[in-house]
């Protein structure tokens, strides 16, 4: 296996800048596994392809006002931060630009007023940083887009599910983008019963593999939660044969970090999902899911090709370009059944 088995070639102009609207018109891929076959509809079609006593798996986190602006107290000269996870209160990882002057001891005067030092450094150019106010982070951060959307984004909350809950991603769970409250209640009167968990979006999210071998990519650690009342829930829908429909890459990494440690049957999870799903993974959770279209030489990419297969996966992508789909994470969305 090599990274470069994951590579494909995108016009640039299929990189969607702006989202949707209504969110639930954006177009569906539906790939069939069993079948080998491929449909394309609309998202809100979705309701179609569910049935009474499914159960979805949402990721309930918000995207953090995570980029930073201010200035190096040393040199004067202006400096970016991404917040990317939080240590404890006060104490977060980041990346900062530029990176190289950003060295333990720098302080950074932020927008706010707030002062961050920097206290560590880190894998990939991570630093750690202490910031002595932290409440006025929110006022002072910006929703982080992702580097290849080059449009301002007019309203940040478009940026956000509307069922997102819990500050902490650095990147919207963007396979969530697509539901509107109206959709979620067609689905909850079909039958289908819906949980929410929670997984907090990092870095990987938009940085490629640089390995020529994916095996020895070490992948950025997320906080996740998988509540008891969920992992009871699920449990039961397993033991009836209920499909589990996972709502995005990251419910699936959690739910199946979750049953990796406990595989006679799924309990309570809270901790860090460090989990990188190759080709050749067992799931033990996961029946369909809704997912967007991912970079090349991703690790999003590389998950989703371990569920659906590689022929079909491939043949998924390819077709979705020939039809000119729109990627990433404000674009289309493929389910996988």
């Amino acid at each position: 296996m090599k990274t470069s088995d994951f590579d494909y070639s995108l016009p640039p102009e299929l990189i969607a800048q702006t989202p949707i609207e209504p969110r639930d018109h954006s177009r569906l891929l539906v790939v069939n596994r069993s079948q080998g076959s491929i449909e394309h509809r609309h998202f809100y079609d979705i309701i179609e392809y569910l049935r009474e006593g499914d159960v979805m798996v949402f990721n309930e986190s918000r995207v953090l006002p995570a980029r930073l602006k201010g200035r190096n107290s040393r040199s004067g000269g202006h400096v970016e931060i991404l917040l990317l996870r939080r240590r404890e209160y006060g104490v977060w990882e980041a990346l900062g630009k530029p990176g190289r002057r950003l060295r333990r001891g720098v302080v950074i005067e932020l927008k706010s007023g707030a002062r961050a030092e920097v206290i560590g450094e880190g894998y990939r150019g991570a630093r750690t940083i202490r910031v002595d106010d932290e409440s006025g982070l929110k006022q002072a951060g910006e929703v982080p887009l992702p580097p290849y959307i080059h449009e301002p984004l007019a309203d940040p909350e478009r940026y956000q599910t509307v069922y997102a809950w819990e500050d902490g991603s650095v990147a919207a769970p963007t396979a969530g983008l697509h539901f509107t409250e109206a959709l979620l209640d067609k689905i909850r009167a079909k039958g289908v019963r819906c949980l929410f968990t929670t997984l907090h979006v990092g870095l990987d999210t938009f940085r490629p593999v640089a390995e020529d071998d994916p095996r020895q990519h070490v992948i950025y650690r997320e906080y996740g939660r998988v509540p008891a009342k969920v992992a009871y829930d699920l449990n039961i829908a397993q033991q009836a044969k209920r499909r589990i429909i996972c709502i995005g890459t990251t419910t699936v990494r959690l739910l199946e970090q979750a049953a990796l440690l406990s595989p006679a049957a799924l309990e309570p999870f809270e901790g860090l999902v460090e989990l990188f799903i190759l080709p050749g993974h067992r799931f033990r959770m996961v029946d369909a899911m809704v997912t967007n279209f991912h970079l090349p030489r991703s690790t999003l990419l590389m998950l989703v090709t371990a569920f659906g297969g590689k022929e079909l996966i491939d043949k998924a992508y390819m077709e979705a370009i020939a039809e000119r789909y729109r990627f990433y994470s404000f674009g289309d969305a493929m389910l996988i059944i």
